[in-house]
């Protein structure tokens, strides 16, 4: 019989924790996983003790569930870089984490970064996943995007539980692409909220942002064909629709139209600390989309991207939907 695989998180933010409680209870209950999950957390005190000391002995992440993820660009590449070469070649890593990172014509996906950085086979976890619900074990679908099929259930069988439910898919760059996008989408939306639109433009902005989504997938997405079937996994829609109500792409976004505030200084006033993901995102996609000469083929991501960092005034976002190719 094979040795039990054994299971460790890299981090323990606010999302990390959420899922040390899913997997925890899968290995201490199927044999093929080792009982004991390690969790890798970057140490800090709270209240005059450390913070594993206290996860190892009060079994709580009294900072970060609830609380926030320290950015996930600076933590993984520091991280990779002190695990690098004390790691089996044979390990399965799979990404939890929403963004990209910048490589030199544009984003890369934050898999590839840790498969390059570690050489190791990566798989991602995408979906619809408010790190709070989750952990308040409130029912949710999820989306592991995996090309092996071996791979991918036995990564099914450690992640799911009756109220956290995984579909496996193979298009795993689609998946990840998903969760970054999704997050200029709802800087979309949250510009809407902030002009005082109703339900009716944000469902437009929702659909116009998936239609773009779908499109940038199959010009960045070159591992294989990229079905429309992905984005109707909780990895695509679902989680659009999430981030689109909820999250702080959109929070920040409202406020940028209220108040007049730069985005910089609404990040550091709103999130502690965190940084946004969806207009860093855009700045990225242009990039891209620039070099292919089909920016005007993308006008609600351009104008996310204009309106951050161009200046373009907040009340031409609706012209661009009024005027976008799908309506022509």
């Amino acid at each position: 019989m094979a040795a039990p695989k054994k299971v460790c998180i890299i981090g323990s933010g606010n999302w990390g924790s959420a899922i040390a409680k899913i997997v925890g209870a899968n290995a201490a209950q199927n044999s093929t996983f080792d009982n004991s999950v390690q969790m890798w957390v970057f140490e800090e005190m709270v209240n005059g003790r450390k913070l594993t000391e206290i996860i190892n002995t009060d079994h709580e992440n009294v900072k970060y569930l609830p609380g926030h993820k320290l950015p996930a660009n600076v933590f993984i590449g520091k991280v990779c870089d002190t695990i690098k070469g004390k790691i089996k070649s044979d390990a399965l890593g799979i990404s939890l984490i929403k963004g990209v990172d910048e490589g030199p014509d544009g984003l890369k996906l934050i898999s590839d970064v840790i498969q390059e950085k570690l050489g190791i086979t990566m798989s991602v976890l995408m979906g619809a996943n408010i790190a709070n619900e989750v952990a308040d074990e409130k029912f949710c679908e999820t989306t592991i995007g995996c090309k092996n099929k071996n791979h991918g259930a036995l990564l099914k069988e450690l992640m799911q539980t009756n109220n956290f439910r995984v579909t496996v898919v193979e298009e795993y760059d689609v998946v990840e692409i998903c969760g970054a996008l999704k997050n200029i989408v709802a800087v979309g939306a949250g510009f809407c909220d902030g002009l005082g639109f109703g339900d009716n433009t944000k469902a437009a902005v929702i659909r116009l942002g998936l239609m773009e989504m779908i499109a940038f997938a199959r010009i960045f997405c070159t591992a294989g064909p990229v079905s429309s079937a992905t984005f109707l996994e909780s990895c695509g829609v679902a989680d659009l629709i999430t981030t689109c109500y909820g999250g702080r792409n959109r929070k920040v976004a409202e406020a940028f139209v209220k108040t007049g505030k730069s985005i910089e200084d609404l990040e550091k006033e709103m999130l502690n600390g965190q940084k946004l993901q969806g207009p860093a995102t855009a700045a990225e996609v242009y990039l891209i989309l620039k070099h292919k000469n089909l920016i005007d083929k993308f006008p609600l991501f351009n104008a996310v991207y204009q309106i951050c960092y161009q200046g373009l005034p907040v009340s031409e976002f609706i012209s661009c939907l009024q005027n976008h190719p799908e309506h022509m």
